[in-house]
């Protein structure tokens, strides 16, 4: 837990240029861009994608996009795009944003039939006045920009829906594949930073639920001054703390990205009596391209890219 003189202290040292160790301060002069770093193990192909486009001098929004549409269209990893599982009705649902550098952003909320919702929400932030479209609407507007609608009923997510209808019991557990969201943030070979995120949400949930990840400063937030941070997990409590936002602020204020995504995961302990069945995780990347992961329970792993290779790591925990 970061206490008030500690928070007091990093701030006036980042205000008065004192070099802090593990800080935005401590990295100015760091080598490592570009860099991209994205949540659980599908992170691996989705990064191997994005560094490619970064490695040959592409911007990260570019990465960013291009990365987790790899997980969208791969019909086996059951929480973003094709092949999900459903809503308890037997819909997918898709929610996703994007941001870039010049802290534009785009989203789409509740969006079906379509594969690659991180592309339409790109297309809203870069063709229209809004940052968020949901529903029909987005669907809508999906479709006059040229995606195809598409069933993304997959036979295996079919019949993952009809066994959970023998029972039909709501019973989220944890690092099971069902809120497994692809989050990833990148910072190209100019320090630009960009971000996207996402999901089908929550398996079999309520027709109608959205989650986090398409809300900009909850799911995911950048900014091109100090770092970037997205999340993963159970979206109902990510958007009862703007956690993403809140690992940014911290970091502004002279935290490491470690040390922030730790304290944004303390301010959902500290505000909930009953952890067994909530998880969150956070990854975040600093302007310098120092990047961390941490989680409320083990079992949250995040993919990290730059010049020398892709790694999957496992991150840190506050419950073990």
């Amino acid at each position: 837990m970061i206490t008030r003189r500690q928070f007091v202290n990093r701030s006036l040292a980042v205000t008065t240029g004192v070099t802090l160790t593990g800080t935005i301060q401590a990295s100015l002069k760091s080598k490592n861009l570009p860099v991209a770093v994205s949540t659980w193990d599908h992170g691996v192909p989705a990064n191997k994608e994005a560094i490619k486009i970064l490695l040959n001098g592409g911007t990260a929004l570019d990465a960013v996009e291009s990365g987790v549409r790899v997980p969208e269209a791969d019909p086996d990893v059951m929480t973003v795009g094709y092949g999900s599982f459903p809503d308890r009705d037997g819909h997918i649902t898709l929610d996703a944003c994007i941001m870039d550098e010049k802290g534009n952003a785009g989203s789409v909320s509740f969006l079906q039939h379509i594969k690659h919702p991180v592309s339409v929400a790109r297309k809203v932030m870069e063709d229209t006045p809004h940052v968020m479209l949901s529903g029909a609407g987005a669907l809508k507007f999906a479709l006059e920009k040229g995606f195809k609608k598409e069933e993304l009923m997959t036979e295996k997510s079919t019949a993952a829906w009809k066994k959970w209808l023998v029972k039909s019991e709501y019973k989220p557990v944890i690092n099971i594949e069902n809120h497994d969201t692809i989050s990833m943030l990148a910072v190209d070979k100019h320090g630009n930073l960009s971000g996207a995120c996402t999901t089908s949400g929550m398996a079999f949930k309520m027709h109608g639920r959205v989650g986090d990840s398409p809300i900009i400063g909850a799911g995911l937030y950048c900014d091109n001054e100090v770092g970037g941070a997205a999340a993963t997990g159970h979206g109902e409590y990510v958007m009862r703390t703007l956690g993403s936002f809140l690992v940014v602020e911290l970091m502004r204020n002279g935290l490491s990205p470690m040390e922030a995504c730790k304290e944004a995961v303390m301010r959902t302990v500290r505000t909930n009596k009953d952890l067994n069945r909530v998880q969150i995780g956070y990854i975040a990347v600093n302007k310098t391209g120092e990047t961390a992961g941490f989680s409320l329970h083990e079992g949250f792993s995040f993919a990290h890219s730059d010049k020398e290779g892709t790694t999957l790591n496992k991150a840190d925990s506050y419950l073990k």
